[in-house]
């Protein structure tokens, strides 16, 4: 095995993962790792117990020694980590690292990281290089995949609490379940004023409002299929026109491979800042998270941090 990029590293898993795989994975990280000496400076393998868990742990990680902090789970663990090694100043900050483990894995898929097997992704991870990539900030909150207003938010948040019922679908299939579900409460979109890059404003009555860091949410779905992780833009995805209910199942259908792009109803941008007001509180996700407000200043954070990417 060659050398790898990740020094001495920190593994935080999520031993809920996949409806408690992750605890089993934990360990076999760790077995993988003590095989091969070679393959970092020394590690550690530390399960979170509750919310914020994960969070804490990275922020503590440059003060441990680590230089690599590594999740193992899904997008839920990710975004808690991203938000912990922010709390550091950029030149102290350990470099992210992810094996899937996840129902949604939307940032692996953008890092192109295995999902189906764990060996290979800890071979990724261990022969991968770092690179530098942005993260987008809503409120202070920082998000390294998605953020997202509206119906799409609240199919996202829906799916989370299918996840923690202990639904059996996963990716996609629970995506379309839970969107059946939220669809008929949604007819009449959430009005707000929209500012982006800091030009006039835009009133629009939103259904779907996604603002990308990577290509994917919802476990796979391409909404803005052209997003780059390393270009120091966020791609927005919203609807320009009303759509009805069965327009809107279609959209949601041709997103699962981004032909969605080229219909009328929606419009795909690129952005630095977005500023926006909504009257009423509308359902937001950030990374599969419920955030709550009606004023959002959102913005990228260019080469926000050292990322293991596949080679």
């Amino acid at each position: 095995m060659l050398a790898s990029a990740l020094g001495r590293a920190l593994v935080i898993a999520n031993p809920a993962a996949r409806s408690g795989e992750g605890a089993r994975a934990a360990g076999e990280v760790e077995a993988f790792l003590a095989a091969h000496p070679e393959a970092t400076h020394g590690f550690e393998v530390r399960s979170t117990a509750a919310a914020g868990d994960a969070q804490r742990m990275a922020a503590a990680a440059a003060v441990e020694g680590f230089d690599t902090v590594v999740a193992l789970g899904g997008d839920g663990i990710v975004h808690e980590i991203v938000n912990g090694l922010m709390e550091l100043p950029r030149a102290e900050r350990p470099a992210l690292g992810l094996i899937p483990m996840g129902s949604g894995n939307d940032y692996a898929r953008t890092l192109g990281m295995a999902r189906g097997s764990l060996r290979r992704a800890l071979e990724q991870l261990c022969h991968g290089r770092i690179r530098e990539f942005e993260a987008g900030c809503v409120n202070g909150v920082y998000f390294m995949q998605t953020l997202s207003f509206g119906l799409d938010s609240a199919i996202a948040l829906d799916t989370v609490e299918r996840r923690a019922e202990g639904a059996r679908q996963r990716g996609e299939a629970l995506f379309m379940t839970s969107g059946l579900k939220v669809m008929g409460r949604a007819r009449t979109g959430w009005p707000c004023t929209a500012r982006f890059d800091g030009g006039e404003p835009e009133e629009l009555s939103e259904l779907v409002f996604a603002v990308q860091v990577g290509p994917t949410y919802g476990g796979g779905f391409r909404i803005c299929p052209a997003a780059d992780p390393a270009d120091g833009l966020l791609d927005v995805c919203y609807n320009v026109r009303r759509p009805s209910i069965a327009h809107i199942l279609a959209l949601f259908a041709l997103a699962r491979r981004g032909a969605h792009a080229g219909s009328r109803v929606v419009r795909l941008r690129c952005v630095r800042r977005i500023e926006l007001d909504f009257p009423l509180e509308p359902p937001v996700q950030v990374d599969g998270e419920r955030l709550r407000g009606t004023h959002f200043n959102v913005e990228v954070v260019p080469a926000a941090l050292r990322v293991v990417a596949p080679r």
